[in-house]
């Protein structure tokens, strides 16, 4: 199996390359596909989707990640449903039960950095002056609900501790980070749901 991601910008890539080999192991390989941000992906898609449509192999898959940033998760998610289906192929969600499909959507709520927050050991063993407990304190029990934007949540607590003084630095933490990642146990449901498409993408 060959995996297409298409993602909104480099900080996802560089998480990726660490988080895709610990959920799928040696089942398959993969190519990620970096545009400038999110409406640059958004404006591209029907166009990059009815190109892989004229050439998809079987053992293809592509994924899109993109970030919620705010917006309303369904009407986001049914626009992505909306330009695969135009382009003719088939995603998880329309796919029956069981059922092989080509292309899997899937939104971080409400951004990238939700998923760091979701494994706060990893974020410690990544710069080991963040509290330990930061995840029991209100504001960050639920990762995918902290306010005020995510990564300048994940900016703000990191310059508490002592790092990126001139700003966060989002690719490099995103690489330190997702190495240390365990996804099994990420308390994010965002990332759950990922993971757990992920993982269906070879069943």
């Amino acid at each position: 199996m060959h995996i297409e991601f298409l993602v909104e910008e480099p900080s996802a890539e560089a998480a990726l390359q660490n988080l895709v080999p610990k959920i799928l192991g040696d089942q398959g390989d993969f190519t990620i596909h970096v545009h400038e941000g999110k409406p640059d992906l958004l404006k591209k898609l029907p166009g990059r989707l009815a190109g892989y449509a004229r050439w998809l192999p079987n053992d293809y898959r592509i994924v899109v990640l993109i970030d919620e940033d705010r917006q309303d998760c369904k009407k986001l998610k049914k626009n992505l449903e909306h330009v695969a289906r135009n382009a003719g192929l088939l995603t998880k969600s329309r796919a029956k039960t069981g059922s092989k499909f080509q292309v899997l959507n899937r939104i971080a709520v409400e951004e990238l950095e939700a998923w760091f927050f979701g494994d706060i050991q990893a974020l410690v063993k990544s710069y080991p002056r963040v509290s330990p407990t930061l995840h029991q304190k209100r504001g960050y029990r639920n990762s995918d609900a902290i306010a005020g934007g995510t990564w300048e949540a994940l900016e703000r607590v990191l310059q508490r501790a002592g790092y990126f003084k001139g700003g966060l630095a989002k690719i490099e933490a995103a690489r330190q980070i997702s190495a240390n990642m365990k996804p099994a146990s990420n308390r994010s449901r965002s990332f759950q749901v990922f993971r757990e498409g992920l993982t269906s993408l070879s069943s």
